[in-house]
């Protein structure tokens, strides 16, 4: 005996499907991720947001014990913000350097999350020269 197609099952096998498509683009494109903000953005955000800005001279501690500490500021110097980061750091890390670290603004000083530091190379980011 030959089966019985049912169309209605069909629908809404395909409609499921597609609303699991959709939500999964959605989640991996725009729900997934931290905002990225420079110091002068930081004012008045809440949660967790990946800071980036370039080292300012004078850091201390050290990133096991009491914490590193050091001060992020805007690529064109409007803003600064104290920075406490607990965990490895780059060899790269360094006044001048351009970072970002994960993490959120309590008190007045950004707490990052441990392990969260990443130095961007600044060679990376410039055009290259025609030799």
């Amino acid at each position: 005996m030959a089966r019985k197609r049912n169309p209605a099952r069909l629908v809404i096998a395909l409609s499921v499907a597609a609303v699991l498509a959709v939500f999964l683009l959605y989640t991996s494109i725009a729900g997934g991720g931290t905002p990225s903000i420079a110091p002068s953005e930081l004012a008045g955000k809440t949660g967790v947001v990946t800071l980036v800005g370039v080292v300012e001279p004078g850091y201390r501690g050290d990133e096991y014990g009491s914490g590193l500490r050091f001060t992020l500021r805007d690529r064109d110097g409007r803003a600064t913000v104290p920075v406490v980061y607990k965990g490895s750091k780059s060899d790269q890390f360094r006044a001048g350097r351009e970072v970002s670290v994960k993490g959120e603004l309590r008190s007045g000083t950004f707490v990052a999350v441990k392990d969260s530091l990443v130095t961007k190379c600044p060679s990376k980011y410039t055009a290259k020269k025609d030799t």
